[in-house]
């Protein structure tokens, strides 16, 4: 996604002066990151040439926009036009003064909602964007430059368009906005079952290729060759470059019965690569974010026990709670060791990664820092947590593990509670906050950074195993697996195998102590 360069000669001149201060968040909301939440209701009157509409928007803070009732001559290029001019105006303290941007209205009612939508995001991220230069730019510029890009459009995807553009020149590729139709998708992939091929796929950073994360177990994508790491060129005949992942995903989603004909680009363990084009049927995906197995385990000394095996693959909303449903049947049914298996989990609700940690840990330790954009650190802490269980564990990682993949394995590395075992992590150290637009869209910001809580950088660097195993199994299991069900496919793994062996170990130092 290039940068967005406005045609017109703009006038700085024509902004009242923003007080430094402004830039300064009000909030520490969204320090958890990825909280989905509506904003609070603002009402913005525009007012164009001989007409007024009146809508309600939502803003932030107690803030609210109205519009200067002075008209504003627009004059670009020789085009004399008409221009509203928003004023924002908040009940916080650090608000002392307010600021005026002009901008010309359309008068496509399309357009003009985009207009809408645009002035609301621009201001959640002025307020709470990470960088607070915005990637050395003047932001608010930036709004009356893209206000004047949009004005001749007669379309609200043109108009979407140009937002997108705006916010892509803030560098940060999770930083966006996705329209209502994939934020319902969004949600529904946090919050339960789905129509589609079962893929989780997310942007890689530095190339801009859609990748497979992961491939849920059984689904149309499995069954049809389709494997993690795989590059996603087309869909449908349609190109994917510069395609969000949003976006990309509800292209694969659709109607039970009816088939995506998906291009991919597959790389084999010798280095070569295959384009291919399949024809995938879409099915009912359930997202049970948990599955588990028992495997039975002879020690060194010849002693037989039981290692529950876990596997945790995104952190929806029920994330928490299964697992610790999960745990507590393990615990009744005998076992003595666990291996929680992060491997190709892309992340999810970071609170959710939360609250996984504390099934794990006690007292009041610190499960991962916050930097926010004025560099101040927050701790986040437990609160007096009990641990489920105190049994030695291990911590499956590849480069498939993500966001709050990261943050979790952080948790329980820092904090003592595990070994880490696979490969360095995928290295998503930022967290994005999740705001419901008043016209059902959606925005993402980054709001923050995070380090793990012996204040290792994660961002772009990752996490290192204490111990790599070997790719012998394709480096990770290509099955889900139930209470007990195909334990010798999992003994068969080679990273489970390195992780039973430092169970051993931990076993017999816990002896020997």
């Amino acid at each position: 996604m290039g940068s967005l360069c406005s045609n017109l000669d703009l006038n700085p001149a024509s902004l009242s002066p923003v007080p430094k201060s402004f830039t300064k968040p009000t909030s520490k909301l969204f320090s958890l990151g990825l909280n989905c939440r509506k904003t609070q209701k603002f009402g913005v009157k525009l007012t164009q040439a001989l007409n007024e509409r009146k809508f309600n928007g939502q803003s932030n803070y107690g803030c609210s926009m109205v519009v200067n009732e002075n008209l504003v001559k627009w004059v670009g290029r020789g085009v004399l036009g008409f221009a509203a001019a928003v004023s924002i105006c908040c009940d916080s303290p650090a608000f002392a003064e307010s600021l005026t941007v002009a901008f010309p209205v359309s008068h496509t009612l399309e357009v003009n909602t985009v207009q809408r939508t645009l002035v609301e995001a621009w201001g959640l991220i002025r307020e709470t964007f990470i960088d607070p230069t915005f990637n050395h730019q003047d932001w608010d510029l930036k709004l009356q430059q893209t206000m004047v890009e949009m004005f001749p459009l007669r379309s609200g995807d043109a108009a979407y368009s140009k937002v997108k553009g705006m916010l892509s020149t803030l560098g940060d590729p999770f930083t966006r906005i996705i329209s209502p139709k994939e934020y319902q998708s969004f949600r529904i992939g946090s919050d339960g079952n789905l129509q589609g091929v079962g893929l989780f796929i997310n942007v890689e950073p530095e190339t801009g290729h859609l990748v497979v994360l992961s491939c849920i177990q059984n689904s149309p994508a499995a069954r049809a060759g389709i494997h993690e790491g795989d590059e996603l060129i087309e869909i449908n005949g349609e190109r994917l470059d510069g395609v969000a992942g949003e976006a990309a995903a509800q292209k694969l989603r659709g109607r039970v019965g009816t088939t995506v004909t998906i291009k991919v680009n597959s790389v084999d363990n010798l280095g070569s690569s295959r384009t291919r084009e399949v024809k995938v049927p879409r099915e009912i995906i359930k997202l049970s974010p948990v599955s588990s197995a028992i495997i039975p385990h002879r020690g060194p000394d010849g002693h037989l026990s039981k290692t529950g095996y876990v596997k945790l693959s995104t952190f929806s909303q029920s994330a928490a709670t299964e697992m610790e449903n999960t745990i507590y049947a393990m615990e009744n049914q005998g076992v003595q060791s666990y291996i929680l298996d992060l491997r190709n989990n892309p992340g999810g609700l970071v609170k959710a990664g939360l609250d996984v940690a504390q099934i794990w840990l006690d007292g009041n330790e610190t499960l991962v820092n916050t930097i926010d954009r004025n560099g101040d650190m927050l701790p986040i802490n437990m609160t007096d947590g009990h641990a489920i269980t105190h049994d030695p564990l291990v911590v499956l990682v590849n480069e498939g593990s993500a966001s709050a993949s990261e943050i979790l394995a952080g948790a329980l590395h820092d904090n003592g509670r595990a070994i880490l075992v696979g490969h360095r992590t995928f290295g998503k150290g930022k967290i994005q906050s999740v705001t419901e637009l008043h016209d059902g869209s959606a925005l993402f910001i980054t709001v923050a950074k995070y380090l793990s809580p012996a204040l290792h950088d994660i961002d772009q660097i990752g996490i290192a195993p204490d111990v790599q195993c070997t790719t012998d199994f394709l480096n990770s299991p290509k099955d889900s697996f139930k209470d007990g069900s195909s334990a010798s496919s999992l003994e068969s793994d080679s990273c489970i195998l390195v992780a039973e062996h430092q169970l051993d170990i931990q076993e017999s130092k816990g002896s020997a102590s």
